[in-house]
């Protein structure tokens, strides 16, 4: 499944509404680490269809990203029943995020 783009038009509606596991990552285009993170959620994306992730710019969704207390990005936060399960703040290698992931029940 491909990453979405989540704002603050539909982050309601596809992610607390959502009874699924959602992976969303809030990033700035201007942001390192976040550029070097991506990726690594991409392929995350590609390989658990039935992991909905999803992509927040704090910078285009202020709003959103206020709301959830984003204050440091990369910052990676899972939900479930739109209640959120874990949250990871910075750059994480992929076997790490993966585990982090398997830990919280997600993969």
């Amino acid at each position: 499944m491909a990453v979405q783009q989540f704002n603050n038009g539909n982050f309601d509606a596809e992610v607390r509404q959502y009874a699924g596991p959602v992976l969303v990552d809030f990033f700035a285009t201007w942001c390192a680490p976040c550029q070097m993170v991506a990726p690594i959620v991409a392929q995350i994306a590609e390989e658990n269809p039935g992991l909905k992730v999803g992509k927040v710019d704090t910078d285009e969704s202020i709003q959103t990203a206020l709301g959830m207390g984003i204050n440091s990005i990369p910052a990676l936060i899972v939900f479930r029943n739109g209640q959120e399960l874990g949250r990871l703040i910075g750059y994480q290698p992929k076997e790490q995020l993966e585990a982090w992931l398997r830990g919280l029940g997600v993969l």
